[in-house]
């Protein structure tokens, strides 16, 4: 069992609804989006709020000025082949504003994060403005 394993916790509900997740965007016409977070008392991974977002924008405003994210993205795009593509990635956002404290707590939960939710891939930003162009950097994967 690794150290992170050790140090921070999901419930069974949340890896249920990782699952979840995982397994019903795959198919959706429209992006959807999950914010969480960690929470300090305990250092559970969950859910920031009872939102799936299918708006980039409405998901740029709900994401803290000061606070790291973890953000699971479907996203469905036509790829320049046009082939229909459904990438399924991790965004961590890592606002520059956001304490040292709270940049190592999410690096440390990082991996983790990633294979709980089976990710393929993780996208680094440090603003909700880099959503802007994530359709893009989502094309640029293959």
């Amino acid at each position: 069992m690794s150290s992170e394993s050790r140090l921070y916790t999901f419930s069974q509900d949340t890896k249920a609804a990782l699952r979840k997740f995982r397994l019903g965007t795959s198919r959706a016409k429209d992006p959807q989006a999950i914010i969480y977070q960690i929470d300090k008392s305990n250092m559970e991974i969950k859910r920031a709020d009872d939102e799936v977002y299918t708006n980039v924008q409405e998901l740029a405003d709900e994401l803290p000025d000061n606070s790291p994210r973890f953000v699971l993205l479907s996203y469905p795009l036509t790829l320049a082949s046009g082939r229909l593509s459904v990438p399924y990635v991790m965004i961590n956002y890592l606002p520059p504003t956001c304490s040292s404290e709270m940049r190592m707590l999410y690096a440390g939960a990082k991996e983790l994060m990633r294979n709980q939710s089976e990710v393929g891939r993780i996208i680094e930003i440090d603003s909700a403005e880099d959503l802007e162009d994530i359709e893009e950097r989502l094309k640029g994967e293959d």
